[in-house]
Protein backbone atom coordinates (compact mmCIF):
# COMPACT_ATOMS: atom_id res chain seq x y z
CA UNK A 1 0.00 0.00 0.00
CA UNK A 2 2.94 2.24 0.72
CA UNK A 3 4.01 1.91 -2.89
CA UNK A 4 0.92 3.73 -4.47
CA UNK A 5 1.04 7.49 -5.15
CA UNK A 6 -1.52 9.87 -3.49
CA UNK A 7 -1.80 12.13 -6.18
CA UNK A 8 -3.36 11.10 -9.16
CA UNK A 9 -1.47 11.11 -12.50
CA UNK A 10 -4.58 14.07 -14.27
CA UNK A 11 -2.95 16.45 -11.45
CA UNK A 12 0.41 15.68 -11.82
CA UNK A 13 0.01 16.21 -15.73
CA UNK A 14 -1.87 19.53 -15.33
CA UNK A 15 0.59 20.85 -12.32
CA UNK A 16 3.45 19.99 -15.03
CA UNK A 17 2.21 20.75 -18.44
CA UNK A 18 3.23 24.36 -18.58
CA UNK A 19 6.79 23.68 -17.74
CA UNK A 20 8.74 20.50 -16.96
CA UNK A 21 12.59 19.53 -17.38
CA UNK A 22 11.41 17.76 -20.57
CA UNK A 23 9.29 20.07 -22.25
CA UNK A 24 10.96 21.85 -25.81
CA UNK A 25 8.89 24.77 -26.42
CA UNK A 26 9.51 26.66 -30.15
CA UNK A 27 8.44 30.24 -31.10
CA UNK A 28 8.78 29.20 -34.53
CA UNK A 29 6.30 26.99 -37.05
CA UNK A 30 3.57 28.38 -34.55
CA UNK A 31 5.16 27.39 -31.06
CA UNK A 32 5.09 23.66 -31.32
CA UNK A 33 5.65 21.76 -28.29
CA UNK A 34 7.98 18.74 -27.97
CA UNK A 35 9.19 16.55 -25.20
CA UNK A 36 12.86 15.37 -24.41
CA UNK A 37 11.05 12.41 -22.50
CA UNK A 38 12.77 9.29 -23.15
CA UNK A 39 9.54 7.49 -22.28
CA UNK A 40 7.85 9.63 -24.91
CA UNK A 41 7.35 7.40 -28.06
CA UNK A 42 6.47 10.46 -31.05
CA UNK A 43 8.24 13.39 -28.62
CA UNK A 44 5.17 15.13 -28.82
CA UNK A 45 4.27 17.31 -25.53
CA UNK A 46 0.29 15.43 -24.61
CA UNK A 47 -0.95 14.09 -21.68
CA UNK A 48 -1.00 10.45 -23.85
CA UNK A 49 2.74 10.37 -24.50
CA UNK A 50 4.15 11.67 -21.26
CA UNK A 51 6.33 8.98 -19.69
CA UNK A 52 6.56 11.26 -16.27
CA UNK A 53 2.67 11.16 -15.71
CA UNK A 54 1.66 7.96 -16.80
CA UNK A 55 1.85 5.11 -14.47
CA UNK A 56 2.17 2.63 -17.46
CA UNK A 57 4.84 3.84 -20.18
CA UNK A 58 6.89 2.80 -22.90
CA UNK A 59 10.04 3.94 -24.46
CA UNK A 60 12.34 2.84 -27.36
CA UNK A 61 16.13 3.45 -27.65
CA UNK A 62 18.60 2.12 -30.17
CA UNK A 63 21.20 -0.94 -28.67
CA UNK A 64 24.02 -2.24 -30.18
CA UNK A 65 24.44 -4.07 -33.51
CA UNK A 66 21.03 -2.69 -35.19
CA UNK A 67 18.85 -4.08 -32.05
CA UNK A 68 16.49 -2.14 -29.79
CA UNK A 69 16.35 -1.86 -26.18
CA UNK A 70 12.28 -1.24 -24.56
CA UNK A 71 12.17 0.37 -22.00
CA UNK A 72 8.45 -0.11 -19.51
CA UNK A 73 7.63 1.48 -16.35
CA UNK A 74 6.69 -1.05 -13.42
CA UNK A 75 3.73 0.24 -11.54
CA UNK A 76 4.79 -1.39 -8.55
CA UNK A 77 7.53 1.30 -7.25
CA UNK A 78 6.07 4.59 -8.78
CA UNK A 79 7.68 6.20 -5.93
CA UNK A 80 11.52 4.95 -6.74
CA UNK A 81 12.42 6.09 -10.27
CA UNK A 82 15.53 3.88 -10.17
CA UNK A 83 13.57 0.55 -9.73
CA UNK A 84 10.42 1.42 -11.72
CA UNK A 85 12.05 0.72 -15.05
CA UNK A 86 12.32 -2.83 -17.22
CA UNK A 87 14.29 -2.99 -20.02
CA UNK A 88 14.42 -5.79 -22.82
CA UNK A 89 16.19 -5.86 -25.92
CA UNK A 90 15.65 -7.42 -28.92
CA UNK A 91 18.10 -7.93 -31.08
CA UNK A 92 18.55 -9.08 -35.01
CA UNK A 93 16.25 -9.20 -37.40
CA UNK A 94 13.79 -12.38 -35.85
CA UNK A 95 12.61 -10.15 -32.60
CA UNK A 96 11.73 -7.43 -34.31
CA UNK A 97 8.07 -5.49 -34.15
CA UNK A 98 6.56 -9.18 -34.19
CA UNK A 99 8.38 -9.89 -30.94
CA UNK A 100 7.68 -6.02 -29.38
CA UNK A 101 4.03 -6.64 -30.20
CA UNK A 102 3.89 -9.74 -28.68
CA UNK A 103 5.96 -8.70 -25.33
CA UNK A 104 3.20 -5.90 -25.05
CA UNK A 105 0.50 -8.35 -25.57
CA UNK A 106 1.20 -10.82 -23.26
CA UNK A 107 2.35 -8.04 -20.56
CA UNK A 108 -1.27 -6.41 -20.87
CA UNK A 109 0.66 -2.82 -21.55
CA UNK A 110 -1.31 -0.30 -23.30
CA UNK A 111 -2.77 -1.11 -26.45
CA UNK A 112 -2.92 2.09 -27.66
CA UNK A 113 0.69 2.81 -27.71
CA UNK A 114 1.66 -0.38 -29.25
CA UNK A 115 1.45 0.68 -33.15
CA UNK A 116 3.48 4.21 -31.91
CA UNK A 117 6.46 1.25 -30.32
CA UNK A 118 6.80 -0.67 -33.40
CA UNK A 119 6.88 2.94 -35.58
CA UNK A 120 9.72 3.76 -33.62
CA UNK A 121 11.56 0.45 -33.48
CA UNK A 122 11.55 0.34 -36.85
CA UNK A 123 12.58 3.62 -37.42
CA UNK A 124 15.69 3.10 -35.25
CA UNK A 125 16.71 0.13 -36.94
CA UNK A 126 16.33 1.45 -40.31
CA UNK A 127 18.15 4.62 -39.43
CA UNK A 128 21.05 2.08 -37.87
CA UNK A 129 21.59 -0.02 -40.98
CA UNK A 130 24.79 1.43 -43.32
CA UNK A 131 23.61 3.59 -45.87
CA UNK A 132 23.73 1.85 -50.15
CA UNK A 133 26.11 3.50 -52.24
CA UNK A 134 23.96 5.03 -54.93
CA UNK A 135 24.68 3.69 -58.25
CA UNK A 136 26.35 5.71 -61.45
CA UNK A 137 23.60 7.26 -63.81
CA UNK A 138 23.21 5.23 -66.75
CA UNK A 139 22.59 7.81 -69.89
CA UNK A 140 19.09 6.92 -71.62
CA UNK A 141 18.04 7.57 -75.25
CA UNK A 142 19.41 8.49 -78.99
CA UNK A 143 21.26 11.54 -78.34
CA UNK A 144 22.96 9.88 -75.25
CA UNK A 145 23.93 6.87 -77.22
CA UNK A 146 25.35 9.33 -79.92
CA UNK A 147 27.48 11.36 -77.24
CA UNK A 148 28.59 7.67 -75.88
CA UNK A 149 29.76 7.01 -79.14
CA UNK A 150 31.77 9.96 -80.13
CA UNK A 151 32.98 9.96 -76.43
CA UNK A 152 34.77 6.55 -76.82
CA UNK A 153 36.25 7.46 -80.52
Amino acid sequence: MADQTNVSSDLIWEICRPNNAYLVKRKSGGGCQFSKDPLNLTNKHSRKYAGFVNTKAVGVLPAEKGGVTMITKKTKHQNRPAANRHEVTFAGNKSGPKGIVNYTAKQNYRADLRREVVARASALRESSKPKKETPERRMRGAKARNVASTEET
